[in-house]
């Protein structure tokens, strides 16, 4: 047979045979490789029209303001009424709570990338063999996705949907960024989302710390949170935690006995408000710092926790409308460490939500001490010196003590623990009020005034206004030795708060000293701490601000309306609540700074003559027509140029005076430096580099200063 004649016909045609079979298989192979082809670009433009991921919307938490160690102080509910607290889970989840959330959830969580094929399996299994979803083999990534992008019925649709978005978040964040999110976004019924939201909410604490039955509890609730909420349904809530304990047990998780020790504990069955501490600090702090999920407090929410029940029973104490103000601060950095703006912010008959550490007020006699300070600083008055109570009159004006009495001569020391209110003025006189108003302008006291009206005596009595914050800044300069730091209460990662100046640090020491002595309210114990009272005009405020070596602590009473009081006054209103703060802060008394080098520390009879008694300069007595007292050299405002290079005589500076009485006593910055000689000369050893307040006090007691700088 000729083999060119195979698969011909007798014609010569072709005939059908392998070739055609084999073309048919092409076709089919072809159009099966372009299905495939068409499949795979259908699925890579469905996976694109899905769009990115929602992880801006899902970071989306609420507010919460936190104190300077982390802890919740108040949490903002979202504008659609949702809580959603930020979780971290390495510190703010108890690791009992993660060991059985991926011992029931996701086993392979830190292996798989967003699915797992072993659960996917045994799901599809469970779906074929009962003809219904038992259980749906999500990974924690695919349920985090399914929470970020919601549907409401179970399909395969819907899990295919899981499953690429859950390879896109594993693309796109580290598994601890996509646990954090899934602890932020798992649903606790009702508008309770994230485990921090749902343990404060039913177990009224944070997750940071829980039990076996409340980690067992807390991992049940998402798989259905509106059937199993604690406020409705507990026995449900009950039977699946029971539920997640007896799946620990089959896999070796806890133990038998653990997990019926758990299933003994009741569920809670209420949900407790969120907590609500220092609300105005947070809502001044939510005012002031925007678009931030968390805010970082100075505040210390152990202290501020203890001082506002103190604040709202002393309150009901003193009567129906009252109101008190509480702050605490930080001596050495200035931080804010409690504030108590009212008795009670939901108290509508006391003005609960207006923050009266923050409002302006008369201080009454609390600017005393630094009428004083300067009296100090100046060198005519000392601690010790004698000073007369008696009635006096500045032309219409005729300042009268408290009780309406008059104590005679008594030590400055005394007149200012007795808050005597004619040495008070007398030495305010002598200081000069724009010079006070200044000073305390500058060490950041915001005095208010009313319109177009300067500083008056009647401002050492209370004739200004002032708030209870800049009180407590202005008096924790007395414990810093003269200076002042800048109130802080919102924490910043920079820090460019400078110190402003008060007073020199003798005068400063000088006062605490003296209001270390001022006499405690009943029962409390004598100098331990400083502290002065005060009463407005018409019994309308009382304060009372006090300081150890640590801290500050500024209280007032009062009501927010500004209406009398009757009887309300500091020492009685406001001292013992100053007193019972301090004993509350739990921390132990610290001595005020030892007197700084050069201060003058001696009795009456061991004081320059000039600085034995005061006399106010109507008072002064001279005799044959004495000039008045002026220093010659060196002239106020003067620079210094000191060479000390050839020794202590070599730069020595002389002092020049002429007129007034002697003996005569120089003072550079409040400290004696010995007498003007019979020539009115002296040379004294100059001050280190800086500004120095040169003061001469003669017989009399006339004095004259000069402001000098030494360089």
């Amino acid at each position: 047979m000729d083999c060119g004649a195979v698969g011909k016909n007798v014609d010569g045609q072709d005939k059908p045979g392998h070739d055609g079979a084999r073309g048919w298989g092409l076709r089919i192979l072809s159009a099966l490789a372009l299905s495939f082809i068409l499949v795979i670009i259908g699925f890579v433009g469905w996976v694109y029209s899905l769009g990115p991921l929602p992880l801006d919307e899902a970071r989306r938490v609420s507010t919460t303001v936190v104190d300077r160690n982390g802890k919740l102080l108040r949490a903002y509910a979202m504008a659609d009424g949702r809580w959603r607290l930020p979780v971290e889970a390495t510190a703010n989840v108890d690791p009992t709570y993660l060991k059985l959330l991926f011992a029931y959830e996701d086993q392979r969580f830190q292996t798989h990338d967003g699915i797992d094929p072993l659960a996917l399996g045994r799901a599809a299994l469970q779906l074929s063999t009962r003809g219904h979803i038992v259980s749906g083999g999500s990974t924690i990534s695919m349920q985090l996705a399914r929470l970020m992008e919601p549907r409401r019925q179970r399909s395969l649709y819907a899990k295919l949907h899981q499953i690429v978005r859950a390879i896109e978040l594993e693309r796109a964040l580290s598994k601890d960024e996509i646990l954090n999110l899934y602890l932020a976004l798992a649903p606790y019924g009702g508008n309770l989302e994230g485990i921090r939201a749902a343990s404060i909410a039913y177990l009224g604490k944070e997750p940071k710390r829980l039990s076996l039955a409340e980690a067992a509890l807390l991992v049940a609730l998402p798989q259905s949170p509106e059937t199993r909420r604690l406020d409705r349904y507990p026995e449900a809530a009950r039977i699946a935690r029971d539920r997640v304990l007896d799946r620990m047990v089959e896999e070796h998780v806890v133990s038998a006995d653990d997990a019926r020790q758990a299933k003994a504990t009741p569920v809670p069955k209420l949900r407790k408000p969120m907590p609500i501490l220092a609300p105005h600090a947070s809502d001044s702090a939510l005012a002031t710092v925007k678009d931030a999920p968390v805010i970082k407090l100075t505040l210390d929410s152990g202290l501020q926790k203890v001082l506002e029940p103190l604040a709202r029973d002393r309150a009901i104490a003193l009567g129906p409308n009252v109101s008190v103000g509480i702050i605490v601060v930080d001596n050495e950095s200035g931080d804010v460490l409690a504030r108590v703006g009212s008795a009670d912010y939901f108290d509508e008959s006391r003005a609960g939500q207006v923050d009266m550490t923050r409002a302006i007020r008369s201080p009454g006699s609390t600017l005393k001490p630094f009428i004083y300070g300067l009296a100090f600083e100046d060198g005519f008055v000392h601690p010790d010196s004698l000073i007369d109570d008696r009635p006096v009159r500045f032309g219409s004006y005729a300042p009268e003590n408290f009780d309406m009495t008059f104590q005679g001569t008594v030590p400055v020391k005394k007149a200012l623990q007795l808050s005597l209110n004619v040495p008070a003025i007398v030495l305010l006189d002598r200081v000069g009020s724009s010079r006070l108003a200044s000073r305390l302008r500058q060490a950041g006291g915001n005095l208010i005034l009313p319109k177009d009206e300067a500083p008056g005596l009647a401002m050492g009595l209370g004739g200004v206004g002032v708030t209870l914050q800049d009180l407590a800044q202005l008096y924790a300069g007395f414990a810093r030795l003269g200076s002042t730091k800048p109130l802080r209460e919102i924490m910043t990662a920079e820090d460019d708060r400078e110190p402003l100046r008060l007073l020199d640090p003798v005068a400063a020491w000088q006062v605490g000293n003296v209001l270390l002595g001022t006499p405690p309210p009943e029962n409390a114990a004598h100098n331990r701490i400083a502290f002065k009272t005060g009463t407005s005009y018409g019994y309308r405020d009382a304060w009372s601000v006090g300081f150890d070596g640590r801290m500050t602590i500024g209280v007032w009473v009062g009501r927010p309306d500004g209406a009398p009081v009757p009887g309300l006054i500091g020492r009685v209103a406001a001292a013992p609540i100053l007193f019972d703060a301090f004993a509350r802060t739990g921390k132990t008394l610290v001595p005020l700074p030892k007197p700084p080098k050069g201060t003058l520390v001696a009795g009456n009879a061991k004081l320059p003559l000039p600085l034995r008694r005061f006399r106010p300069v109507g008072d002064l007595v001279r005799t044959g027509g004495e000039q008045a007292l002026h220093i010659q050299f060196p002239l106020n405002g003067s620079r210094i140029d000191v060479d000390r290079s050839g020794g202590a005589e070599a730069a020595a500076m002389p002092i020049k005076v002429a007129g007034g009485v002697l003996p005569m006593t120089v003072m550079v910055n409040g400290t004696a430096l010995g007498e003007i000689d019979g020539r009115r000369r002296r040379l004294i050893d100059p001050p280190g580099p800086g500004f120095a307040r040169l003061t001469v006090i003669d017989a009399t007691g006339a004095a004259d200063t000069v402001v000098i700088r030494i360089q």
